[in-house]
């Protein structure tokens, strides 16, 4: 149906569109791919519908895809955790072995907005959006998260790490939808971690934003394995491959995680803006990388983690 034009809370004028609410994914792929329109998938629309209102987009079909099976699935089996693309915040929050097993995704969540906005955003909606600060894309780069992307031509998988393109820009093409996080199964003695920085509680935009996993010996001496990932320090998000290779096969010291965050700080490229300047951002990152390292280790270890979100 087409909802007429309406005028956004500080006077703006949204566009006139039609809304359409498929059950299906045909139904959807199909409205994404007809000929001359212009379409945009909603999901919690909690950046959709503001960039709409002051016109940055302006599609002429919005498909809401929330009503979608496969974009609601939640699971975690022997191969690992299926998140659907459109499961809101609260849910992921809300999961006993999320909590347990992918524990940086549970700390995206918990600083992405209020608890309205948790009810509706979702992680496969902050990921699309593709801003080099979303919350939710080091962790998820970190877990080595993949996505699953279906289109006209069928389906293919993306690694997070290679997701975003640039600024509100990724990889999906022309009728294509991001369907489900797939993130593997996590090995014993693991932990993860995400950390932010921001300047203010009134400007809730990360200057900084660090995702961390790491996989412990049975000793929790020695790192294993480890993925670094820095958000809001490039146009895209990163994975800090160098920094994450360096501390494999490494006993755990104060001096291995400096290093890794030296080498973290060596491949961000920020840039100077209100929040913050350049050089402050290269520091930050290397504070980050840190206190982010330090909490998956303990929690890899199994011991309480006593971050709170702002501090």
């Amino acid at each position: 149906m087409g909802w007429p034009a309406w005028a956004g809370q500080h006077g703006d004028t949204m566009h006139a569109f039609d809304y359409q609410a498929p059950t299906t994914l045909r139904e959807a792929l199909e409205l994404l791919s007809k000929p001359q329109q212009s379409a945009r998938p909603l999901a919690g629309g909690t950046d959709l519908i503001d960039q709409m209102r002051v016109g940055r987009l302006t599609p002429e079909v919005v498909i809401d895809i929330k009503k979608i099976a496969e974009l609601n699935a939640l699971r975690v089996d022997s191969g690992g955790l299926h998140l659907g693309a459109a499961v809101p915040c609260y849910r992921i929050c809300s999961e006993r072995a999320i909590i347990d097993d992918y524990s940086a995704l549970v700390d995206s969540c918990r600083i992405i907005g209020g608890v309205q906005i948790q009810s509706r955003a979702s992680l496969g909606g902050n990921l699309c959006n593709s801003g080099p600060a979303g919350d939710s894309i080091p962790s998820l780069i970190a877990l080595q998260a993949t996505c699953l992307i279906a289109g006209p031509q069928g389906t293919r998988e993306v690694p997070v790490e290679s997701f975003c393109t640039g600024p509100g820009k990724n990889v999906l093409r022309t009728g294509e939808l991001l369907i489900e996080l797939r993130m593997p199964r996590r090995a014993p003695h693991s932990g993860s971690h995400y950390r932010r920085m921001i300047p203010r509680n009134e400007m809730d935009i990360a200057v900084v934003g660090v995702g961390a996993s790491v996989q412990l010996d049975a000793t929790g001496k020695t790192i294993v394995a480890a993925r670094l990932a820095l958000g809001a320090v490039a146009p895209t998000p990163l994975y800090a491959e160098s920094a994450s290779q360096l501390l494999a096969g490494q006993p755990v010291s104060d001096a291995l995680i400096a290093k890794a965050a030296q080498a973290a700080r060596e491949i961000v490229k920020p840039i100077s803006d209100m929040r913050g300047t350049a050089e402050y951002r290269v520091h930050v990152t290397g504070v980050l990388v840190q206190r982010a390292l330090q909490a998956a280790i303990v929690r890899a270890r199994g011991e309480a983690c006593d971050y709170r979100p702002g501090h």
